[in-house]
């Protein structure tokens, strides 16, 4: 393995245990306060960390050499993780378990792969492929409920989960594309700042009451500090490998916050919820070694943007 490629994936597996942590702090504290205030505290962490760590690195300065191009690209990054993270925080405020959220986000990396492929032109084979649809067919063993009609098929937020992953599959191609010329720290620090914004101006437009609580207050910020570290790390990945690459070494987070939901809540997913877990994580598996080379049958990998 190359030293570029292993740096990708020490960033990634950094970016996978803070984030598993976040799922934790932030159910923690949404089980206190209310989204809106949730956000405006967690987001002004997590920009302040960002701003301090920007102008550390001496990164600021390249907001005076962006021309129209990466201000749009600013913008657009922007507006897409307000909705992807908006939808992500939502998921998991509606479902109990942190772990059951964790392991149906296991769509986005299967979402990674195929944008990858039809937008990136990265290439995948037969097995890569074998791998992704095993893990959606156990994002679906999670979420099936036993229902006769749509509504009650699933579990609540399901959807909420899906368009989440749809979200943050198109923030990820985007960031591909322009980390090499936008750094990750300016990326990071756009997502906090427009975040925050967009969590104050919800704030006192919904007019919830404001609750304090020391417990969510700390939660907050242990979380925030944690979300700053994992983004900032999964932007760094993103320069050294595949965005497709980087999404699968992160799905390993469904074990951690399996454990942790355990330990924090006393939370354990139904026995069908863990076994489509488990087979999300076995497809992301199969995914990853195929791409690592040992489980490809052929040598030659198929590029689905060429094939005519």
């Amino acid at each position: 393995m190359k030293s570029e490629n292993l740096k990708g994936y020490i960033f990634a597996l950094i970016a996978t245990i803070a984030y598993s942590n976040v799922y934790i702090f932030s159910k923690a504290a949404l089980n206190e306060i209310p989204l809106a205030q949730f956000g405006s505290w967690w987001y002004t962490v997590v920009a302040v960390s960002c701003f301090l760590f920007a102008l550390f690195n001496k990164k600021l300065r390249q907001f005076k050499n962006f021309g129209p191009k990466q201000v749009k690209v600013l913008l657009v990054l922007g507006l897409l993780e307000i909705f992807t993270t908006t939808l992500f925080f939502l998921s998991i405020h509606i479902i109990e378990d942190p772990s059951v959220t964790s392991f149906l986000g296991n769509l986005y990396p299967v979402m990674v792969m195929l944008g990858g492929i039809f937008i990136l032109n990265e290439r995948f084979g037969p097995v890569e492929i074998f791998g992704g649809f095993l893990a959606l067919g156990g994002a679906f063993v999670i979420s099936y409920t036993g229902g006769n009609t749509l509504s009650t098929f699933f579990i609540k937020g399901t959807g909420v989960v899906f368009l989440n992953a749809i979200f943050a599959t198109t923030a990820t191609l985007v960031v591909k594309v322009h980390v090499r010329k936008i750094s990750p720290e300016i990326l990071n620090l756009n997502r906090s700042i427009w975040l925050l914004l967009f969590s104050a101006i919800m704030f006192f437009i919904l007019d919830e009451p404001y609750k304090f609580s020391g417990y969510a207050l700390k939660n907050t910020m242990i979380g925030a500090v944690l979300e700053f570290l994992a983004i900032l790390t999964v932007y760094y990945s993103f320069q050294f490998i595949e965005a497709s690459r980087s999404s699968i070494i992160q799905t390993l987070k469904g074990i951690i916050v399996l454990i942790g939901s355990y330990i924090f809540f006393g939370i354990f997913p139904l026995a069908h919820q863990l076994i489509g877990g488990l087979i999300t994580i076995l497809g992301i598996l199969i995914m990853t070694l195929a791409q690592a080379g040992i489980l490809n049958i052929r040598k030659t990998r198929v590029n689905y943007n060429k094939r005519q």
